[in-house]
Parts: structure tokens; sequence; C-alpha cells
């Protein structure tokens, strides 16, 4: 029996290196009137069970953030798919069957990623990513957990693309609307930041 959306674990993936905003953490950058990390969490919240948060080095900087704080376990920044790897783990130890993935520079979210990703779950089970009309949006995924051997396989052997590793286990599409403004929008520059805080009203926090 398929789980319920809401009992899905969630993990934001915030392991970038934000080189073009100057290094650091971005996600805990201001926007409205919390950060940017904020506004994800607010996000996705609602939509899953537990959630944790993939960062690498010292996790008290996100100590305002009542989340457990889950390093890759591979070294040399391998990439979103470390920290896919990292939230399988961290999914398999709680018990769950799969695990959401969302990027953490991605504030305005889908509310109903979760349960869309879900509908989009074969049998066997494979992985579900999010796309819209400009393309597929990678980090955005539901992961079987059975998965996670094969991929730490997969990056001890060089794989990096989350989309071409995905695609040999028979990932699925789940689309979204754009939209007037794209959901999957992130936040890579100074200007991007500057039209995010645009976007957003009244901001919201933790």
């Amino acid at each position: 029996m398929t789980r319920p959306p809401r009992s899905i674990p969630g993990v934001i993936l915030a392991g970038g290196l934000a080189t073009r905003l100057g290094g650091g953490d971005k996600t805990l950058l201001p926007l409205g009137e919390g950060t940017i990390l904020g506004h994800v969490i607010a996000r996705l919240r609602p939509q899953v069970g537990r959630i944790a948060l993939n960062a690498n080095g010292d996790p008290a900087r996100f100590a305002a953030y009542p989340l457990p704080v889950i390093a890759d376990s591979v070294a040399g920044f391998p990439g979103p798919l470390g920290g896919i790897l990292a939230a399988m783990d961290w999914a398999a130890g709680q018990g769950a069957q799969s695990v959401v993935t969302v990027a953490g520079d991605t504030p305005f979210l889908p509310p109903d990623l979760v349960a869309r990703l879900a509908a989009g779950l074969g049998r066997p089970a494979c992985p579900v990513i999010a796309a819209t009309a400009n393309g597929w949006h990678p980090t955005f995924g539901l992961w079987p957990v059975d998965l996670r051997d094969d991929l730490r396989a997969a990056l001890a052997g060089g794989a990096r693309r989350v989309r071409l590793w995905a695609r040999d286990y028979g990932a699925r599409q789940a689309m979204f609307d754009g939209g007037p403004h794209d959901p999957f929008f992130n936040i890579n520059t100074a200007d991007d930041l500057a039209l995010a805080r645009k976007m957003c009203g009244p901001g919201v926090d933790r």
C-alpha cells in the first residue's frame, strides 16, 4: 500500500558553495521577514513528515532551525547526487521507504509538490522528478531508499548528474505549471535575490 504523502520525510539540499553570491550559506540570506531557508521550510513542512537539512561543515550555523543536519557521506563536494544519497541514508534510518529532496535556494516551491511526486510513483518504485515546460528540475525528486547502495556505487564511479543517474532507474516526470512565477525559481545571483525579494509578500521563517 502506498504511504500517504504526508508521512514521507523531506530533505532540504543546502550543500552548494554559493560562489556567485560571494560564498557562504545563501540559504541564510534575508528574504522577506526571514531567510531563504525559512521560506523553504515553511513551504515544505506541511507536505512531509520529518525534515532534515543536508549541509556540510559546522552544523551550528543552522542552530536557529530545529532540524537535524546531515552531511554528505562522499568526500569532495559530489553535488546534488551526494545530497540525495545522504537523504536516502537518513530516511532509511527513519524506517521510510522513500524521501523527497528539494533545493534550499528555491523559496517558492509548489505547495502540492510532494503529493504530485508521490502520485507518479510506479511499481516497482522508481525516482520521480519534478518538471515544467522548461525542463526537468532534478533536485526536486522522490527517491526510493532501496536505491541508495546503487547510488553510492555510482558516486564512487564518478557519477555526478542527477538526471543521468535517475534515468537508468526508470525515472518518471511529475509535471508542474510554471504559472506567472516559476515555482522552481532558484536564487543564484544578487539579481536573483533582488527579484525574489520583490516576488515575496510578508515573509515567514521557521
